[in-house]
């Protein structure tokens, strides 16, 4: 059947998708979410079908195009297009064959897995597998296949060096930001570490945004590459480049429900370190109250698996299990996280001292695993790399080369409005809350205003009297402040004893 285009000027988001008007699906007996291939010219491309009655939105002899399809087919307004009914993608068979509890080999999970990556499949059918795979978890053998699949549908880096360093953290810990302060310590050292971080989902600050603050982090492939010649490491955004493209379809489904099956997350954390030909990797896994892991039997488990799945990939792999009961740094939000990591990087004795050796410990580690130093003597040359001032110079290089500038940190400017939050009891601080601060620095604006979030005056274990300033909010919006400000009042970060 031959249709006149529409632009519908809409993106879709996860699919390539269709509208016809309700006469002429009727006629063909094409039924919403059926597939149709469409012929314009040279390029073809199959699309699911939306249907709609309003003959104003799409007139009978019309197709409506969403922008990506638009653009798949180089097609405009106006011009003509074949559509002929197209079968179902092999991939959704798979989907149920997981959905009944059976196990998926290599060739169905790149099915699935190819299919995400070139939108073939809806969010339902996305959404379908990540439930399948929540209620009937992955074998190993399965989380292996999904890792390789989400490499071989994306771009990957080659470096063509041994050995190449990489970290990952769980995440969940306000002011976690060890990975600014790690880096330079392990690439002055002499080893490679392609550094490529996300940004924040449910967080105040990703290290990308943190990173963000002091420099670019978009590059292409050839652009990160080119900052690791010259560096031996970067601080490359990993959305801006195609790595294992599926993983934020993946995520964008389990995040209305939650959903976080173990099998995905070993995935789509090895996958990426897989994609930069990462060899060495340290994982830690932060745990207690508040973090993402409050469960001793749930971090030996990830430890297990994580330590499994990588001897399959050939990454050697180390796992710490961390104390995450509380922030570490002091600054919550990209700013204060970034004046956090300078502090630091430049030995000012303003900066905080669990950040600190967290990130020594961690850099050891890496400089150990990369035979850079003996057993037991990694935190010893890291120590030394930091205080020499080495790794501040080697750190103002990546930021030079991605085009910022480091700066005195006394002089980064926090957002203009703020409010100060004071303790109405005598005693210690026996908890802070990583959930409550992250909550609150987000109302406040953080990440998106760079400048917003929460710095805290008073650590887990310290005295404070009647009257004492535990932390202080800063926002770019009075009444975003205000919001905080209530969060704040009504759910205690802070836990005095």
């Amino acid at each position: 059947m031959e249709l006149k285009v529409k632009n519908l000027e809409i993106a879709a988001g996860d699919a390539l998708v269709a509208m016809l008007n309700y006469e002429d699906a009727h006629h063909l007996t094409i039924f919403q979410g059926d597939r149709i291939l469409i012929r314009a010219g040279k390029n073809n491309a199959v699309a699911v079908v939306d249907i709609t009655h309003s003959n104003s939105l799409v007139p009978r002899g019309t197709i409506g195009l969403f922008e990506e399809l638009t653009q798949n087919l180089n097609t405009k307004s106006g011009k003509k297009v074949f559509i002929s009914i197209a079968e179902k993608p092999k991939s959704i068979d798979y989907i149920k064959k997981k959905m009944h509890g059976e196990k998926l080999n290599e060739k169905e999970m790149f099915s699935i897995i190819s299919d995400i990556v070139n939108m073939r499949l809806t969010e339902i059918e996305i959404t379908y597998f990540v439930a399948a795979c929540y209620m009937n978890e992955l074998s190993s053998r399965e989380i292996v296949d999904l890792t390789e699949a989400m490499i071989n549908t994306g771009e990957t880096l080659a470096l063509n060096k041994y050995p190449i360093m990489d970290k990952h953290c769980i995440g969940g810990v306000a002011g976690n930001r060890t990975t600014m302060i790690i880096v330079p310590i392990v690439a002055e050292a002499g080893l490679i570490m392609p550094k490529t971080s996300s940004r924040a989902i449910t967080s105040p600050a990703g290290t990308a945004d943190t990173v963000e603050f002091l420099a670019n982090v978009s590059f292409s492939m050839k652009g990160m590459k080119r900052i690791i010649e010259k560096n031996n490491s970067c601080f490359v955004w990993g959305g801006g480049i195609n790595l294992a493209p599926s993983d934020d379809k993946l995520i964008h489904v389990e995040r209305p429900m939650s959903l976080d099956p173990v099998g995905q997350l070993l995935a789509s954390i090895l996958a990426k370190k897989k994609s930069v030909s990462a060899t060495h990797l340290l994982v830690d896994i932060p745990l207690g109250k508040g973090a993402k892991v409050e469960s001793k039997d749930k971090a030996l488990m990830l430890k297990k698996m994580f330590e499994r799945i990588s001897r399959l990939l050939k990454i050697k792999t180390k796992v710490i299990i961390t104390d995450g009961s509380h922030p570490i740094g002091r600054g919550v939000g990209p700013a204060l996280e970034a004046r956090d990591v300078l502090y630091i990087l430049t030995n000012n004795p303003k900066g905080s001292y669990e950040l600190r050796e967290k990130s020594l410990e961690m850099a050891g580690i890496l400089l150990e695993m990369g035979g850079k130093a003996k057993s037991g003597c990694g935190k010893i040359i890291a120590e030394e790399i930091l205080t020499s001032g080495r790794a501040y110079k080697r750190f103002s290089n990546i930021i030079r080369s991605q085009g910022g500038k480091v700066c005195d940190p006394d002089s980064i400017r926090m957002a203009k409005h703020h409010c100060n939050i004071i303790s109405n009891l005598r005693g210690r601080v026996s908890h802070i809350d990583n959930k409550i601060i992250s909550k609150i620095a987000r109302m406040a604006g953080a990440p998106f205003d760079k400048r917003a979030g929460i710095y805290l005056h008073k650590n887990l274990g310290e005295e404070v009297h009647r009257g004492s300033l535990l932390y202080t909010i800063y926002s770019e919006s009075k009444q975003k402040l205000m919001y905080a400000r209530k969060i704040a009042d009504e759910e205690k970060a802070f836990e005095i004893k």
